[in-house]
């Protein structure tokens, strides 16, 4: 968002770091996944691109370049579902969920991302919506972590509290209680309407009002609103030549290519040979330009569909829809079987859209919409050979039908690429990218839809039939596992060197031992200190090897598995991921640092974060190294 009259510094109401708790969330597209550790990676990263810090968090310059604001604080992960919809669902959240799933991400943005801003949510949590919520936004956010920036509302947020969730009786008691507990800002008309009326009333002190505006000027302090005319600063006069520069439209393309992730290659199949005579591409993504997009965006500087794309490779290429929409409710699949049976490859793009998943609309189920999969199944019956299916989405889709059909031999997941997607696809697809893509989320197979969307546990309760969340905890069948992700190279690895084998946590007795209900015993993070965590941080270092012919760029997962899964403890949880590029056949070596206090630590079931003795162990792949602390 621009500011407005003369002050051209901009402020921009991004990242979305809210987890990925649910494959049905509409918004889970704008997020970077369902785990916290990434989530929380990705926060800082683009707090810090985005103020004009380096990478390692250093200052470019004097002054912030633009104000991020990470959002939305806090559980929020549910837009309209079933009846329920944001605005009046209380998300019911228990201390330890809290401490080790929803607030991770916000802590991360503002503890090393440093934001200038946070935008509080319009749910209600345990009750309390999160814009009237003191313990959220001056005891932890300001408080805990330290927080130097403003707090606004989502767009008619305040309103909500009165007009919708009836927690305020009165317009001005909404005003009262976000003010009080830490808001500054409100998107939306309510503050301007009924502040005057508040302090009049005797209801809130003027001193709320300046604190607030304190907090809203120090941030236009920060980006050098005060400094006389702001063109002349980064970022102060932003032109289409400077947007769509080769450079970014290059960064564009890259980002496509990386993303786009192998699940499936049967035989070989892929990639497709170049020398093919004649391909058909099938499906209504094939030539929507605006699908490839996603929501939240401007406009693309280039706009190459992956029907245009693929037509740069093969000449002969032939295209049906084979759906009128998306939704796929009428289509003519019997003319796309009929250009099906007389190509040598088919290529078939199918998936969601923004009709089917975004803001404010939540999926009910985990299907192809309408007749997509009768068009898939029918096609792949006809032709040649083993079909291609290229799915573009946002959350993810059962396809056990295609992932266990021999006559589809190679499915991608491209989520919603950007305006490179088109020809980042087809440069997979025809072998001049090695594709090297992670899943970000879960796969579920349709049954999971039998879980409420407003149950916000985490954690597997088998007496109740409740399998859990994301990768973590849950504990059923999936389609595809979070981090899933296929090459055309095979890599293998290897612990090379690891710093140290046991982790000693006795040295002090001033330090309390205590044990869980299952005689476990451990110490708390906050009281062993900073100091003494950053003594014991482990080196690890993870040989790869690319056994393939082709070069590749590959993303190497580092987890850690607690020698206990009981009690509430993650089945694994990701601690480190690097990507190395290696050539047909080369080895390379990549490091990893670990620190005990926060990658082999977990949340007790009080919210407090603990390290329990005993063995642990690094994983990656299909090897495992023991780290044994020792009380």
């Amino acid at each position: 968002m621009y500011n407005a009259g003369e002050a051209n510094g901009m402020t921009f109401w991004a990242p979305n770091i809210n987890i990925f708790r649910d494959p049905r969330w509409g918004r889970g597209q704008e997020t970077p996944g369902e785990d916290p550790f990434v989530v929380g990676k990705y926060a800082v990263s683009y707090v810090r691109g985005v103020q004009g810090d380096t990478f390692q968090g250093g200052k470019l310059h004097g002054h912030l370049q633009a104000s991020a604001c990470c959002k939305h604080f806090t559980a929020y992960d549910l837009d309209n579902w079933k009846g329920t919809n944001r605005f009046l669902f209380d998300a019911r959240v228990t201390v330890q969920d809290l401490a080790d799933t929803y607030q991770p991400p916000f802590e991360k943005c503002v503890r090393d991302g440093r934001a200038s801003g946070v935008m509080c949510a319009y749910n209600r949590v345990n009750g309390v919506p999160s814009c009237a919520d003191s313990s959220l936004l001056f005891k932890t956010l300001r408080g805990e972590w330290d927080f130097k920036g403003y707090v606004t509302s989502d767009c008619d947020a305040v309103a909500i509290i009165h007009n919708d969730q009836g927690y305020a009786k009165a317009p001005e008691d909404a005003v009262v209680d976000v003010l009080k507990a830490g808001m500054d800002l409100n998107c939306g008309s309510y503050l301007q309407n009924y502040t005057k009326s508040a302090v009049l009333q005797k209801k809130l002190p003027e001193s709320q009002v300046d604190r607030a505006l304190h907090n809203l000027f120090a941030v236009r302090m920060r980006l050098g609103l005060f400094n006389g005319n702001p063109v002349p600063n980064p970022f102060g006069n932003i032109g289409m030549d400077q947007i769509c520069s080769p450079e970014h439209q290059i960064l564009a393309l890259e980002a496509a290519r990386n993303g786009i992730v192998l699940l499936k290659n049967d035989a070989k199949l892929l990639p497709l040979p170049k020398s093919t005579m004649s391909l058909a591409v099938i499906g209504p993504n094939a030539n929507s330009p605006q699908t490839l997009i996603g929501n939240y965006a401007g406009p693309p500087c280039k706009s190459v569909t992956p029907l245009q794309a693929l037509e740069s490779y093969i000449k002969n290429t032939v295209y049906h829809p084979g759906c009128d929409t998306v939704s796929c409710s009428t289509g003519a699949i019997d003319k796309a079987v009929d250009i099906a049976k007389r190509a040598d490859y088919v290529v078939l793009i199918m998936g969601l859209d923004q009709t089917e998943e975004r803001e404010a609309l939540d999926r009910v189920d985990l299907f192809l919409p309408g007749r997509q999969q009768e068009l898939i199944v029918s096609v792949a019956k006809a032709a040649k050979r083993p079909v291609v299916l290229v799915l573009l989405s946002g959350g993810p889709i059962d396809i056990s039908f295609a992932k266990d059909d021999p006559r589809i031999g190679g499915i991608f997941w491209a989520g919603y690429p950007g305006e490179g997607g088109g020809n980042a696809l087809a440069e997979v697809i025809f072998g001049d990218h090695n594709p090297g893509g992670r899943l970000p989320v879960t796969w579920y197979p349709q049954d999971f839809t039998k879980v409420p969307m407003t149950d916000m546990r985490m954690r597997p309760e088998s007496s109740l039939d409740y399998p859990g969340r994301t990768y973590r905890f849950y504990k059923g069948d999936t389609v595809f596992e979070f981090g899933y992700g296929l090459s055309y190279s095979k890599y293998s690895y290897s612990f090379t060197r690891v710093s140290q084998n046991n982790l000693y946590l006795n040295h002090s007795s001033s330090l309390h031992t205590k044990e869980t209900s299952e005689s476990v015993r451990y110490r708390l993070v906050s009281e062993v200190g900073a100091e003494i965590c950053d003594e014991r941080k482990i080196t690890v270092h993870v040989g790869v090897k690319n056994n393939g012919e082709l070069a590749g760029k590959h993303p190497v997962l580092l987890y850690v598995r607690h020698g206990n899964h009981g009690n509430g403890r993650p089945k694994k949880q990701l601690i480190g991921f690097r990507s190395v590029i290696l050539s047909g056949g080369e080895m390379g070596e990549i490091q990893f640092e670990v620190s005990p206090c926060e990658h082999l630590s977990r949340a007790n079931e009080y919210g407090l974060m603990v390290m329990e003795e005993g063995r642990h162990f690094l994983v990656v792949g299909d090897n495992k190294h023991p780290i044994t602390i020792i009380i």
